[in-house]
Formats: structure tokens, C-alpha cells, sequence
């Protein structure tokens, strides 16, 4: 009797050993023993800066080794920490003094103001020459107490689930494609790589811990078997991160881990609370999949509506409506008239389009609609957070549409067409009673969003579907190395949306008013919506994709050629140009690239104009049964 006793006892403690999430298991103990030597470095950290000699270069440097020492600890478990707290991991690697970040949040509250702290501006302000020992102390301290939310049972109970996991390592992989290796975050650009060799070696460990705890749920034989060709891959490269084979990486490893987790999260279906996950597609299986993820709800009112056909005759009614003036004050002006179907829908003529009144000019460039779906926050300014409020303020604005809402409504009823149209599409939203100006909107933005589906050659080689050139796989390199691009337009839709693709950056990069660079430009940009005195000339990160059929460039349309914005930011944007911008975010230094790299870095630019199949324009508009709007043009006359 004993005997089966003891073979119970000696069963039940194997079985307990793999129950998933046990909290002695191995999975928790990495996480805890981690979280326990970044705390000891930066203790280490504390201590040197409070006997470092701050004044002179060698104490300066003393302290830089000791930040880059507790940085790599902290690279040991950003997989975790970037993941399960985004905001407290801000306090301990933050890459900038004050944050406006516009998460998601923001369509339901303001912006507030959080500051920065931690390792990466503990470093970069020991390079000012008026920093002080107590505030590059104080920055470490901030880190250091960010670190006890980390600590808290609400963040350890998480790892006692498996369902963080493959959410938090595709955010990882997320990162090493899009800022890991261009130095968004690492003040010193030859610790770039170096960081990156620990940091994967580090999450090799991670995966095994994990597999020990959740054996029912591991990381597959398949996905540790490509991980390990990639960290020989990043063993193989040089330090420097300017020679670091970006494209290579991205393609051959990144993009296929990444769909080998899509895969696992596909088939183990875990659940999320995390607001990480908000945007994100689980079904993609490539990064380079327009459907990774979806900001924007493309069609407004009718967002309930899956039927095939539906949707087509949605669309094509958005199509009409788009070409038709009917819907401006004087009945002669339409959104084709700025957003030009055979220009990628902007206005490549001019520098900024007409007013209203057909004698001024708008203060800013006409942005494309394409990809805009991409970005939280719409307009330069950020002014909008979905495209219905859009284009609904650009109908109603007496300087661009000139309409009023009541009789845009009214005129576009008086056509058989539409009316019958919007009338059966209805019902098709029961919270509403009658047609409203929302059903125009909606069906204008899901018309001209269709626009933003298409790949590029760029995606095509990414997604093994066609070679790439020699000259755009050197530009791709110079653009995430070298030319610094990558630290702002943002893989995989080049724009201001990073990973995990919530929210939409601002840059302040010092635009002219002309080309003659006496003066900075007028426009007070994010500040007119947002008055906080790091938003003064800050505007929205756009998209590169289509740039070579999208000039005249900037958010005032003053440069004509990519050659110009290139050797604008060669200079090092305003301040390189000897212009004040005190709150710059682009670096003032000279990026010294030359003639061939500027042809490279352009070659790449134009691997990302997609394949887009452009639509004919209407024949005809619809009839009005008030008379004279039956005189209207298609597209309209200005």
C-alpha cells in the first residue's frame, strides 16, 4: 500500500510540474531572476553616477558603460516589459523627454502629457554640456521605480497564463522589423547591433523557459528552428549598424517567425486584455499584409453590413458622390477636385489648392487619400479621428467645400438615384430613422479606402512574390541605417505608426516657408489642436508609399522633388539649414550621405508605389429634380 503511495505522490508531482502556469515554474522564475539583475544593475548604475566626477569626459564615460551594461539586462526582458506595460516601460527607456503619444485612447479622451525617463535619455543628456549629476540621476531613479510595476502581482500573474505569450512575442518581432536596428531608441549608434545579438540570444532563453511551463502550448520545433538560423544570421553581421543587412533580415527571418506565430496564435487562441492587441490582425501572415492592422473604420454607418453585393453598390455610390459638386455650397467644386483620381488622389499641380472662393490658396499641401486608412489621427494636424469626421469638416468648411449640412442633404435627395439608393441602404443601419449626411460620408470613404489594398514591389519581394532591385535593397539599408528614416516612417506602411501600431507620431523637422530658407514656416501645425509647446510645428508622419506620384512635398507643398526632401534632410532639416527650431525632433547633424546613396535611398522610394488600378471617372451624374443643378460637372469645375 505504501508502495502505490509513493507512485501517486511521485505521479502527482509530475503532473503539477507541467500544469501550465504553475508559479515555480521555470517561465516565472526567468521572468522574476531577470526583472532581479536589471534592478541590481541599475542599483550598480545609482551608485556610479552619485561617485562619478560629471564634469569630466572619463566620468562621463564611466557612467555610459554602466548604461550600457544595465541596457543590455534590460533588452533580457523588454520582450516582457514592452508588452505587458507600455506606459511604465516609457519611464525606464523612453526615447523622448516629453511624450503626446495618441494611443488609440484618444478618440475617447484628450492627450496628456507624460514624461520621459530612463536609460536612453540618462545617456543622451550626459552628452549636454549643462547636465547636472542630479538630473541624469533622477532620470535613472524614475527608471528604477517604473521597475516596481513590473513587480506587482496584477503584471507577475499574467505569466501564470500562457495567453500574454504569443501576443508579446509578435510585438518582438514587430519591433526587430521596424526599430530595434535603426537606433529609435538607442542613443548610441554602435551599441545597435550589439544590443540586438544579446537581446535575441536573451528571448532564446525566454522560449525555453516558456516551453518548459507550457508544454501544451509551446513555441513549435519549426519556429525555434528558423529562430536560431536568424540569431546565427545576426552573429554574422557586422557592429555596425549602417552595414547591417536590414533587408535580409526582415525577409529571410523576421517576416517568416512572424507567420509561424500568427499560425500558433491562429490555432492555440489565446485571449487578450491587452490594448497592445487593438488593432492587430490575428489572421495575416505576413507583415506586409495591408491587413495587419486596421485603424480606421472605413465604412462608417455602415459598418455592420457584410454582404458582397451591399458593399458594391455602397461603393459605387461613394464613387458618384465622390466626382459629384453637388455636394459643395456653390455646386462646382468636389472631392475629386483636390483629390485627383489620375494624381494617387492629391493635387500634383500646385503647392496647395485653391480656396473656396477660387482666388486664395489653402494654407496646406493636399495629402493623398491613399493609405491614409493607416493613421489613428487624420489631417496633418491630427485634427480628426476618423475618416466620416473628415470628410464630413471638409464639405462644411467655408474654405474648402463651402457646403452646409441640412442642404447637402437636401440636393443630394432631390436625385432618384441617390435617394433611392440611400434610402435602401437605410435600412441597413436601424439606429437610424432617416438618411443623414453620415450615409453620404460613409459611402464615400468606403468607396475611395478601396484604394489603399494594393502591394508595392517592395511588399512583393518582402512576401517572396518577386525580386527586388540591387539599388532599392541598398536604399531599403541606407533608409533603416545610415539616412535615419526608419526612426520615423515606420515599417511596414512607412509612416508614423509603430508597433503595435496605436498610435500616430508627430515629428517637428523644421519645414521652410520657400526653398530661399530664411524663414521656418508659419504653420504652428499639431499646436492649433493640441497647444502644448512640444507640438509647436509638429505634423503627422505621412506615408512614403507612392511618393514619386505624390509631390509637391511637405505639409506646404514647397519642395518639387524627392532630391530636394532628401538633401533637406542631409542637412539636418531646419536647424542644419540655420533655421531656430528649438523643439526639433530630427537629428541637426548632417547624415552625410553621398551622391549614389542619395540615387539608392530615392530607388527605394520608388519600390513602394503600389499597383493600384485606378477607376474611369463617372459619365454622367445623377438628374436632380431641382433644375438647376442639373448643370454640374463631373468632378466639378475647380
Amino acid at each position: 500500500m505504501k508502495k502505490f503511495r509513493f507512485i501517486f505522490v511521485i505521479v502527482a508531482i509530475a503532473i503539477c510540474s507541467f500544469i501550465p502556469g504553475t508559479k515555480e515554474s521555470n517561465y516565472h522564475k526567468s521572468y522574476t531572476e531577470a526583472i532581479g539583475r536589471f534592478e541590481q544593475q541599475e542599483h550598480i548604475l545609482c551608485g556610479q553616477i552619485k561617485s562619478a566626477d560629471i564634469s569630466t569626459t572619463q566620468g562621463k564615460e564611466d557612467i555610459k558603460q554602466h548604461i550600457e551594461e544595465a541596457r543590455l539586462k534590460l533588452k533580457a526582458i523588454d520582450f516582457w516589459l514592452r508588452y505587458l506595460e507600455p506606459v511604465a516601460y516609457n519611464k525606464i527607456n523612453g526615447p523622448l523627454p516629453v511624450e503626446w503619444e495618441n494611443e488609440v485612447f484618444e478618440k475617447f479622451e484628450p492627450p496628456y502629457r507624460r514624461e520621459g525617463a530612463g536609460l536612453s535619455l540618462a545617456e543622451i543628456y550626459l552628452d549636454d554640456n549643462h547636465a547636472s549629476k542630479d538630473s541624469v540621476l533622477r532620470l535613472v531613479q524614475i527608471s528604477f521605480d517604473a521597475l516596481k510595476t513590473f513587480k506587482a502581482d496584477s503584471i507577475v500573474g499574467q505569466l501564470d497564463s500562457f495567453d500574454h505569450f504569443f501576443y508579446a512575442n509578435r510585438l518582438y518581432l514587430l519591433n526587430l522589423a521596424s526599430i530595434y536596428t535603426t537606433g529609435f531608441e538607442c542613443p548610441g549608434n554602435k551599441n545597435i547591433i550589439p544590443e540586438l545579438r544579446s537581446m535575441v540570444a536573451d528571448v532564446k532563453g525566454i522560449y525555453r523557459s516558456y516551453n518548459s511551463a507550457f508544454p501544451t502550448k509551446p513555441v513549435t520545433k519549426e519556429y525555434l528552428d528558423a529562430y536560431e538560423k536568424m540569431i546565427v544570421f545576426v552573429n554574422s553581421q557586422p557592429a555596425d549598424f549602417t552595414q547591417f543587412n536590414h533587408y535580409i533580415f526582415i525577409k529571410d527571418f523576421v517576416n517568416p517567425l512572424f507567420a509561424i506565430n500568427q499560425k500558433l496564435i491562429a490555432e492555440y487562441k489565446p485571449f487578450s486584455i491587452s490594448y497592445n492587441d487593438f488593432t492587430l490582425s490575428n489572421t495575416t501572415q505576413s507583415i506586409f499584409d495591408k491587413m495587419l492592422y486596421a485603424p480606421q473604420n472605413t465604412k462608417g454607418i455602415y459598418s455592420l453590413v457584410e454582404d458582397k453585393e451591399t458593399l458594391a453598390e455602397i461603393k459605387a455610390i461613394g464613387k458618384t458622390l465622390f466626382y459629384d459638386p453637388i455636394l459643395s455650397g456653390n455646386n462646382q467644386r468636389s472631392c475629386a477636385s483636390c483629390h485627383k483620381p489620375n494624381e494617387y488622389l492629391t493635387d500634383t499641380s500646385v503647392a496647395t489648392s485653391l480656396q473656396y472662393n477660387r482666388t486664395d490658396r489653402l494654407p496646406r499641401n493636399t495629402p493623398t487619400l491613399i493609405n491614409t486608412v493607416y493613421n489613428h489621427l487624420l489631417m496633418l494636424d491630427g485634427k480628426h479621428i476618423t475618416l466620416q469626421a473628415q470628410g464630413r469638416d471638409v464639405m462644411t468648411n467655408p474654405k474648402e467645400m463651402g457646403g452646409e449640412k441640412n442642404d447637402i442633404l437636401r440636393k443630394v435627395m432631390s436625385c432618384k438615384e441617390y435617394r433611392t439608393a440611400l434610402n435602401k441602404f437605410l435600412k441597413l443601419t436601424p439606429e437610424e430613422h432617416e438618411v443623414t449626411i453620415d450615409h453620404i460620408i460613409s459611402a464615400i470613404t468606403y468607396y475611395y479606402s478601396d484604394y489603399s489594398s494594393y502591394s508595392a514591389p517592395f511588399d512583393d519581394a518582402m512576401n517572396n512574390q518577386a525580386p527586388l532591385d540591387h539599388a532599392s535593397i541598398n536604399g531599403f539599408n541606407l533608409f533603416m541605417g545610415k539616412a535615419q528614416c526608419g526612426t520615423c516612417h515606420y515599417v511596414p506602411q512607412f509612416n508614423g505608426v509603430k508597433p503595435p501600431f496605436i498610435s500616430s507620431e508627430f515629428e517637428v523637422i523644421g519645414v521652410p516657408e520657400d526653398t530661399t530658407y530664411k524663414a521656418l514656416s508659419a504653420d504652428k501645425g499639431r499646436y492649433g489642436i493640441n497647444p502644448a509647446p512640444e507640438m509647436m510645428n509638429a505634423f503627422r508622419t505621412g506615408s512614403i508609399r507612392n511618393s514619386e506620384y505624390t509631390k509637391p512635398y511637405m505639409h506646404n507643398g514647397v519642395f518639387h522633388t524627392l532630391d530636394e526632401v532628401i538633401d533637406f534632410y542631409n542637412a539636418g532639416g531646419g536647424v542644419g539649414k540655420k533655421l531656430e527650431v528649438k523643439n526639433q525632433t530630427l537629428s541637426a547633424d548632417s547624415l552625410k550621405l553621398t551622391p549614389n546613396e542619395k540615387k539608392e535611398l530615392i530607388s527605394f522610394i520608388h519600390s513602394l508605389n503600389e499597383h493600384i488600378i485606378f477607376q474611369s471617372t463617372p459619365e454622367q451624374l445623377p438628374h436632380s429634380s431641382i433644375k438647376e443643378l442639373n448643370t454640374r460637372k463631373v468632378g466639378g469645375e475647380y
